[in-house]
Parts: C-alpha cells; structure tokens; sequence
C-alpha cells in the first residue's frame, strides 16, 4: 500500500492536477475565472470538461455528479453517465462544457422533500470552478452551487459565493481609498 502522504490529494482535480491534464491557454483561462472572476469561454469548459473526464476515467470513474449542498442540510448529487449510447449498440465516453456547466436536479433536492413533479422543479446546479472537483465511490464530483430558476439560493453555498463576491468588491473599494 501507498505511503499515506504519497495518496493524500490523488482523487482530487487539483491546480497541479488542471496544470498537467490541460492545455496551457486553456489553463491560464480557468485561473482567470476562478482568480479574478473572468466569464468562462465555452471553448475552455468544454476543454477543462474533455480533460476532468480523462483523468477521472484513469482513476476509475464512470459517472459524474453535480455535487451540492441544498437547504435539506445534506449534501446531495445528480448522478449521470459519461457512457452514451450509439445506435449500433455500442456505447462512447463523452463529457461536455455545457454539461460540466450546469445541471437539472430533480426536485428531491428542495426545501420541501420535493413535494413537486421534477419538470416543475426548476432549480438549476452550476459548476463552481473554484472548488476542486474530486472522485468518491468511482463518482467525479463537479461541486456545484444550486439555484431556482429566478435566482433564488437553493443551497448553502450560493449565499457564501454571493457574499464573498460583495466582500471583494467592497475591499476594493477601500483599498482604491487609500491608492492601493
């Protein structure tokens, strides 16, 4: 068995991790969303989804999660297959930015017990790119934040992305005041 230090972090689609599995542009492009905020290119979520997908596949994935943590007070995961199905009867690994993106839960996942039918549901996952994604149970799980239709935080997570979000603009603010 693998010394315990040498384990720590390999299940984990880390900084060194996006580093070696992605292009170099297509790196620096994610670094500029999840550091300063930048809008993600479809072009480098469907670059950052083809690489999370190969590398979690030679870890021994087969499906992914939109992993979050709703106002149930557990975490919660929309599981899907990367495996999709061919007419000839065989079957192709795929994983696209748009689905690395965003996700539909059903609506299980709402403060109710999902008391609605899911296509009423509207509550909507989208990636957080500045939480690694990792691998539980042969799962990659992409951390998401969980949102109604209109906006409204489904999760816990939404409000601590919106009030870090208004905390750096307020700090930059103040430190403009003193020509910083």
């Amino acid at each position: 068995m693998a010394n315990l230090t040498e384990r720590y972090g390999t299940m984990v689609f880390s900084e060194d991790v996006m580093k070696k599995w992605l292009p170099k542009d297509v790196y620096k492009k994610l670094a500029a969303t999840i550091e300063e905020g930048e809008p993600l290119d479809l072009d480098v979520a469907n670059a950052v989804a083809h690489a999370m997908k190969e590398w979690a596949i030679s870890k021994g994935a087969t499906h992914y999660a939109h992993w979050f943590q709703p106002l149930s007070g557990i975490t919660s995961e929309k599981h899907d297959s990367f495996l999709e199905p061919n007419h000839d009867g065989t079957a192709i690994a795929k994983f696209s930015g748009k689905a690395l993106i965003k996700g539909e839960p059903d609506a299980s996942s709402f403060p109710n017990g999902g008391l609605r039918a899911t296509f009423e549901a509207r509550g909507y996952t989208a990636w957080d790119a500045t939480s690694p994604a990792f691998i539980k149970d042969d799962v990659l799980c992409i951390p998401t934040a969980f949102c109604s239709y209109t906006g409204e935080a489904l999760d816990k997570k939404t409000p601590l992305l919106r009030s870090m979000t208004a905390l750096d603009e307020q700090a930059k603010r103040v430190l403009a005041l003193f020509g910083k």
